[in-house]
């Protein structure tokens, strides 16, 4: 088989692919069988209708088609890696020549959007600056003021609400009369500002029993943005009790601690690592946007433009131009990112192991309260496993990149991320004892997702093969 490539855009290209009567002959061979199985012929057994007899009867353009259809997917697959060429979205295939006789070729075209070829700059030239780590009194207080929201005490109280009271009420909206939507109580945190606009000024001053009537724009359902008559009933008020800060108060939040002293020398580390964790994140997209604004890469606008009416239809948003836009720019983002990373895993050769998933079970699991066996079970009946396999992928490699490049922060100071993955490893160490899972549960998750993975890859392959591969 012969292949040649002509690149017709930026990221799609032409393929032409001639196949020599030899190598589609076990083709047309089994097409024959196939025929010769499913036809009747009088004076020839089922399956035993000699190749003439079926030309015949049922016409060489129907096996050739058959053949044809058979062989294209493993040819365009050949010509694909002979050219060692990335296809991604769905292949146009145009038959050009078929065997009309024994010894005649097989000829097809292929257009199809590919990953752009590019080469990826010297990771140990790249500088980045991001912001120092930073801590101050103000940072612990607010930590410290949050705790205390969640050991604070809530008590009815017999008084017209105040702003950060605790109210139970209840919800009626209407539009020109008609009702939209009547809720009998519900709690709300009188200054959170996470319902209603208005609905602050509204409650504050009724007691239980009061309502009152303002208009807001409801900020769900299908009347989303549309202004509406709102009715509040006010069913009780509550007061939130604080604790006092004090060392009573240290000893009640853990008893690792003995005073106040060393809850906040506690509460100023964490600070401390989540202010070097969002280093490392502005670190990370400064890396990838500099990577990208180096390498401006084109990327299949067919594709983009699917994923962004796709994306809109979800939304019910596909006149709203303006979101289009931003829509648009995010997915081109996107795929740029995945194209640049991918490609960093294959010249870094990254693999993604067992470990790596039972990492990711462990730091994701308790985001969904779920625990790491119940997480992976979730992803194999959701089909994640690929997606997952490929982002983890995508992670390793931006590591790989952020250990090469040169980090500063706006004093010059070189930062250094290796502590950021020491600490993390610590992290999912400290997961494991806390879910108290000895190391045959945390391998039976792992397994899970490890096993699924050949699993879904192979289903994977056949469904691209399907839906992707050419037919003629």
């Amino acid at each position: 088989m012969k292949s040649a490539v002509e690149h017709v855009g930026p990221t799609r290209v032409k393929l032409t692919v001639d196949v020599p009567f030899e190598e589609l002959k076990p083709s047309l061979d089994a097409a024959y069988a196939t025929i010769a199985s499913q036809v009747q012929v009088p004076g020839f057994r089922q399956g035993k209708v000699p190749a003439r007899i079926i030309d015949q009867r049922v016409g060489r353009g129907a096996v050739v088609q058959e053949a044809v259809n058979e062989a294209l997917p493993q040819f365009y697959s050949d010509a694909v890696d002979q050219q060692e060429l990335q296809p991604i979205g769905q292949p146009e295939v145009d038959v050009t020549a078929v065997p009309a006789a024994d010894g005649d070729d097989l000829s097809f075209t292929v257009e199809v959007d590919v990953v752009p070829d590019f080469e990826l700059p010297a990771f140990e030239d790249v500088t980045v600056e991001v912001d120092p780590v930073s801590i101050s009194d103000e940072d612990v207080d607010t930590e410290l003021d949050a705790l205390r929201e969640r050991f604070g005490t809530v008590a009815a109280v017999d008084r017209a609400a105040q702003d950060g009271d605790t109210v139970n009420i209840g919800l009626r909206a209407e539009i020109n009369g008609e009702e939209i939507d009547d809720v009998a109580a519900v709690d709300y945190l009188i200054g959170a500002g996470n319902m209603l606009e208005g609905l602050d000024e509204a409650v504050i001053g009724l007691s239980a029993g009061d309502t009152k009537n303002f208009t807001s724009p409801l900020i769900g359902g299908e009347h989303e943005g549309e202004d509406a008559d709102i009715t509040v009933t006010v069913n009780s008020v509550s007061e939130r009790t604080l604790p006092e800060l004090d060392d009573d108060f240290a000893t009640t939040v853990s008893g690792d601690y003995e005073n106040l002293a060393e809850l906040r020398s506690a509460i100023s580390e964490q600070v401390e690592r989540g202010k070097k964790m969002e280093q490392g994140i502005q670190a990370r997209d400064k890396v990838l946007d500099q990577l990208l604004e180096t390498l401006d890469l084109p990327v299949p606008e067919a594709l983009v433009e699917s994923e962004v009416h796709s994306h809109l239809e979800g939304e019910e948003r596909l006149e709203d131009d303006e979101h289009r836009a931003e829509v648009t720019e995010s997915t081109r983002k996107q795929l740029q990112t995945q194209f640049v990373l991918d490609r960093i895993a294959r010249d870094e050769k990254v693999e993604v192991g067992q470990q790596d998933l039972i990492e990711f079970i462990i730091a994701s699991a308790g985001q969904y309260g779920l625990d790491p066996n119940q997480f992976a079970q979730m992803l194999d009946q959701q089909g994640q496993i690929p997606a997952i396999m490929g982002e983890v992928g995508r992670r390793k490699a931006l590591a790989a990149v952020l250990e090469k490049v040169t980090i500063k922060d706006t004093t010059g100071a070189v930062v250094d991320l290796n502590a950021l993955d020491t600490e993390f490893e610590d992290e999912v160490d400290g997961a494991v004892e806390d879910l108290d899972l000895d190391e045959a549960e945390l391998d039976d998750a792992g397994d899970i997702v490890a096993e699924e993975v050949v699993a879904e890859e192979v289903v994977a392959g056949a469904d691209d093969e399907d839906e992707s591969t050419p037919t003629a």
